[in-house]
């Protein structure tokens, strides 16, 4: 398929797979013409990288991870980012439950006596 195909089928810009490309993730066949041509092996690999993306890994942790044979060639790499995942989850959770905790409370948000425990937290 050609590159507005292969862009078309994930709702991709085709420029973002040029960039792809050029940033070492996308290897397609050309056409004697020049022209890129992607195949089955292609989709997996868009596939992979979206995966990766919404993971949170850049594309240079993922030009490692998918350019192995083997991703736990990069173990540090992916525990790394696993340990960076668990803080931005233990963060999420914690705004979570502010956010759910001033619904409920029927005072303002700087009266409230756990609002203001979270404020008096934040100053160094």
């Amino acid at each position: 398929m050609t590159i507005g195909e292969l862009a078309a089928r994930f709702e991709l810009p085709t420029h973002v797979l040029r960039h792809w490309e050029s940033a070492g993730l996308l290897d397609p066949a050309r056409h004697e013409s020049g022209h890129r041509r992607y195949g089955p092996a292609d989709l997996r690999r868009v596939a992979m990288i979206l995966l990766g993306k919404e993971a949170g890994l850049g594309l240079g942790a993922l030009r490692e991870v998918l350019g192995s044979p083997d991703p736990m060639d990069h173990a540090d790499l992916l525990k790394g980012h696993l340990a960076v995942l668990e803080q931005r989850i233990a963060q999420a959770q914690t705004a979570k439950e502010l956010i759910e905790h001033a619904l409920a409370c029927p005072l303002r948000f700087d009266e409230c006596p756990h609002a203001r425990e979270q404020i008096e937290a934040r100053i160094p």
